[in-house]
């Protein structure tokens, strides 16, 4: 195993990642899939709170609600604009992937957002693996397209 992942490596990575979410997206959601990206035991950050989570069960279910509110609001493609990796040591990562999610929301015009989320990865032999990550006011952003009130 190399000490760190190449950037290359990540854009593939992630872009593997943003295919099954948008497949999710047009309803073929594969839960299994998408928790085939995150390790074991993972943090999650936002703005007002800090969580633990398993992938398990409790994910999947999670994954659904999640997808069945970003259909409500319109949300019909996730785009990796970039991504810029810094290594932490020779097994793990922080890299952080600036997206641009497309919206349609009813009866209005597309609407794009610009967003990052900073991921940490885990390196193993079976691959790289999100096992955290810190993402800012989703709902805030939400509020200010007018997808939601």
């Amino acid at each position: 195993m190399e000490d760190t992942m190449p950037a290359r490596q990540y854009k593939d990575f992630f872009q593997k990642y943003v295919e099954a979410y948008n497949r999710g997206l047009k309803g073929d959601l594969d839960t299994e899939l998408i928790q085939s990206f995150f390790t074991e035991h993972f943090l999650a950050a936002g703005p007002d709170s800090v969580e633990t989570g398993s992938n398990n069960i409790t994910f999947s279910a999670t994954l659904r609600k999640a997808y069945s509110f970003y259909q409500k609001i319109g949300t019909r493609e996730m785009h990796v604009r970039n991504l810029m990796v810094t290594p932490i040591d020779r097994f793990h990562d922080m890299v952080k992937v600036y997206y641009r999610a497309d919206y349609t929301p009813q009866g209005k015009p597309i609407k794009s957002i610009d967003f990052d989320v900073t991921y940490f990865i885990q390196l193993s032999e079976q691959g790289p693996k999100i096992f955290g990550f810190v993402a800012g006011d989703e709902m805030q952003a939400y509020r200010d397209a007018g997808l939601v009130s």
